[in-house]
């Protein structure tokens, strides 16, 4: 059973910076495409960043210039590097993994950019 535990998030005043990360679980991370998506109420879950195995990146013009995703296949470890946050950045923050065969979510860490 493949898992995806997000972890880093909590409550953090605008301005300032916050690091996720997504342990995998089983032997699928290194030939996985790694997401970060993030969902605020009322609102439709939306990509924020994302990672190929060979450590492509891609992100959301809203965050551009502001977060890093970066992964660790040692460590089975995504990371999200989150700076500047602002109070529109508040969402439950999730961690995705997709490969031909699967398609896998975390639970979701949330995340609160409020003074």
């Amino acid at each position: 059973q493949v898992q995806l535990v997000e972890s880093g998030g909590g409550l953090v005043q605008p301005g300032g910076s916050l690091r996720l990360s997504c342990a995998a679980s089983g032997s699928i991370f290194s030939n996985s495409f790694m997401g970060w998506y993030r969902q605020a109420p009322g609102k439709q879950r939306e990509r924020v960043a994302s990672i190929n195995s060979y450590g492509r990146t891609n992100y959301a013009d809203f965050v551009k210039g502001r977060f890093t995703i970066s992964r660790d296949n040692a460590e089975n470890t995504v990371y999200l590097q989150m700076n500047s946050l602002k109070p529109e950045d508040t969402a439950v923050y999730y961690c995705r993994a997709i490969a031909v065969e699967y398609d896998y979510w975390g639970q979701g860490t949330q995340v609160t950019v409020s003074s």
